[in-house]
């Protein structure tokens, strides 16, 4: 039984499968004391070193596919660490036992809304992927008057420093009135900033933005910001098929961190096996695993 690098280390919740991918590409990852490519697999018992620390491939038939909604509120950044030390996402989170949360997507210190966190870094990567399509959908007011040719410009779409771009749908709120405009409006990719640019690219200044659904999963009306609520197996397993994965299986590769004093038996097993010339496990191949 052997998977692919980044897969096993997507189990185990390092990160999405293209961070990981650039982990593999540098050098930050060696299987049996060689060091790793791209295509590489690895197999149950094997050793591996990740950014100098040491691990060996189990088999995870306990692990369960989880899924977070987060309401975010306004001043939280999404990345892990932040050398400014504000608050993050990840503050409010559930422990896990092993791997880490990973966020499906980001958003930006002023946007608040709904946030997607899961322990199963296949399914955070399949969701972002752009092959997915899963609507984005956001709640946006709007300074500034909007004339009916900004709308009809943001619907076909717009040139943007990073390529064209549109609403796929976008919808005035009736109650709204006066210079500050609440709209739906919803997008099909994740670039970064995209809902504040398109209106920016119509001389138009964003005050407000909330994420309200992320595919098939809205944020309730009764999460509290700051809050988090976990989705249940079965809209986990409907988010999951949504983004074109098949159910979660057991069995899967994963790693588990080698205890101290196991390191040095760890480096002595990797040096013979780099040594033989023999890479257990982390022969080439060309599907996915």
């Amino acid at each position: 039984m052997s998977e692919r690098l980044q897969k096993i280390l997507a189990n185990t919740g390092l990160g999405s499968r293209r961070e990981l991918e650039r982990w593999i590409a540098a050098g930050e990852v060696r299987v049996n004391g060689r060091a790793a490519t791209l295509g590489d697999r690895a197999a149950l018992d094997d050793d591996l070193t990740v950014k100098g620390r040491f691990y060996k491939v189990v088999a995870d038939d306990v692990q369960p596919r989880r899924v977070l909604i987060y309401h975010k509120p306004l001043g939280e950044i999404t990345t892990r660490d932040d050398p400014e030390n504000r608050r993050t996402v990840f503050d409010a989170l559930p422990r896990l036992h092993h791997g880490r949360w990973i966020a499906v997507g980001r958003l930006d210190i002023n946007t608040l809304g709904l946030l997607l966190l899961t322990n199963d870094g296949e399914l955070a990567h399949a969701l972002m992927h752009p092959s997915s399509e899963l609507e984005r959908q956001y709640a946006v007011r709007v300074n500034g008057r909007v004339n009916p040719e900004a709308i009809d410009r943001l619907a076909t779409g717009v040139e943007l420093e990073d390529g064209p771009a549109k609403f796929d749908r976008i919808v005035a709120d009736p109650a709204g009135e006066g210079s500050n405009h609440w709209y739906r409006v919803t997008v099909k990719e994740g670039r970064n900033r995209l809902v504040r640019r398109l209106w920016e690219s119509q001389d138009l200044q964003v005050s407000r933005l909330i994420r309200t659904r992320y595919g098939p999963v809205s944020l309730p009306r009764w999460l509290a910001r700051g809050k988090v609520h976990e989705l249940p197996p079965g809209e986990t397993s409907a988010l999951a098929a949504s983004a074109g994965l098949a159910p979660a299986v057991t069995g899967r590769l994963r790693i588990v961190a080698v205890h101290p004093r196991d390191r040095r038996r760890a480096r002595e097993r990797s040096s013979r096996k780099a040594g033989g010339g023999k890479r257990a496990g982390a022969a080439k191949g060309s599907g996915r695993g």
